[in-house]
């Protein structure tokens, strides 16, 4: 039995949704990215080359873009959580989006204008932590839930931030529910990437915020990528990813492949149905991929996918061990990438592809090989490093398992 599993959609060019799709041109995003890089950490993140990795595996080149850097959180959510709670106060402050910037949020005018708040979201760790430290930098306060079975190292990570942390006995999306339901009952204000009816200009705005990982890399690439893959859990990474490279490359937008886990693979589903409706996953949805444990698709995200993604594959644990694993050791003369769970999962799986005969027709239908150069995004470093070195020191979830 195969440990991947590909569903692929024909899209209709002239399809384009210009009120979701303008929300990541080119212009949009360069607003998104100045307001992060008036942020006294802001670095862009490196975008790193593994020429000699990517001839091993048989195409033209890699280019993965290394989240582990960001803002010191080791993750690239902040960027998403930042946006949304800067936009909030923005909103409080009666301050214009473009004149948004960390110093006017901080100062004492805003300040008093927009008030206390206390954010409060659900995660399995990363999400968390940038809600947390956006909530800190700013002065703010923050709640954040996790589902059963995270990791206390996250949660220790995400309670260094200042906030009022848990693990509850709740999956991911009814842990969504519990945050959304004490915003509710307490008025707080809830910070997630799943949309709802009712519920849009936050994961609108936390989707914006993803946006700047995917400005830089445009800015850092010397050449246009033939394909990108993307990892997904509510696929608002996905979603906004692949929105601002088919706005950036549009004409000529590279193909578009999204990989889950087996597991949580809500988007899969929704693709494979192909009925117009939102697809979920319930129950405890085990996997290593944590970040990815997600049922409920994003409706935005999935505005955007179902016309502007080829390809969507569901994946093993095993294929983001061994994602892991070549990241942190490249061939000679590539520089190593320290990539979790989730964040090597689409990494991952198209190493599975390039280097598993019984994957040939999955290779042969992505269209992969000698000439391709393939965009990946490392979202996260070792964010649980007992988990991290059990994969890839002691060898745990084999290729082939």
């Amino acid at each position: 039995m195969n440990n991947i599993r590909l569903i692929q959609r024909k899209l209709n060019p002239s399809v384009w949704e210009k009120e979701v799709m303008d929300l990541f041109s080119l212009r949009e995003m360069e607003q998104v990215n100045r307001f992060h890089a008036s942020f006294p950490l802001y670095r862009p993140t490196p975008l790193v080359e593994m020429k000699n990795t990517a001839a091993q595996l048989g195409i033209g080149n890699i280019f993965v873009k290394d989240e582990s850097f960001r803002f010191g959180l080791n993750a690239f959510k902040a960027l998403g959580g930042s946006y949304a709670i800067g936009r909030y106060l923005a909103g409080r402050a009666g301050l214009r989006p473009e004149d948004l910037t960390y110093e006017t949020m901080v100062s004492e005018e805003v300040r008093k204008k927009a008030g206390e708040t206390v954010f409060v979201s659900a995660t399995d760790g990363n999400h968390g932590r940038g809600v947390a430290w956006t909530a800190h930098q700013l002065r703010q306060k923050s709640v954040i839930y996790m589902p059963k079975g995270s990791s206390a190292e996250r949660l220790a990570n995400i309670r260094a931030e200042g906030a009022d942390a848990s693990i509850t006995d709740l999956n991911y999306d009814d842990a969504v529910r519990l945050a959304a339901g004490q915003a509710r009952e307490k008025g707080w204000v809830l910070v997630q990437d799943t949309a709802w009816k009712g519920y849009t200009d936050i994961p609108t705005w936390v989707m914006q915020g993803y946006g700047t990982m995917a400005y830089e890399a445009y800015r850092q690439l010397a050449e246009r990528p033939t394909h990108i893959f993307l990892q997904a859990g509510v696929g608002s990474m996905a979603g906004a990813v692949t929105a601002f490279f088919a706005n950036a490359y549009r004409g000529e937008k590279p193909i578009i492949t999204i990989v889950e886990p087996e597991a949580a693979n809500c988007i899969f589903r929704t693709a494979e149905a192909d009925d117009g409706k939102i697809h979920t996953v319930g129950g405890e949805m085990k996997t290593i991929m944590a970040g990815l444990a997600c049922g409920e698709p994003c409706r935005i995200g999935w505005r955007v996918l179902k016309n502007h993604a080829e390809n969507y594959l569901s994946c093993a644990d095993s294929v983001a061990a061994k994602g892991m694993r070549i990241l942190g050791n490249p061939e000679s003369g590539d520089a190593r990438v320290v990539s979790g769970e989730s964040g090597a999962a689409a990494f991952g799986a198209a190493a599975e592809i390039l280097t598993n005969p019984r994957l040939a027709g999955i290779k042969d239908a992505l269209k992969l090989g000698p000439d391709s150069r393939v965009l990946f995004f490392s979202t996260e470093g070792n964010t649980d490093r007992g988990s991290y070195r059990s994969i890839v020191w002691d060898g745990k979830y084999p290729s082939g398992e």
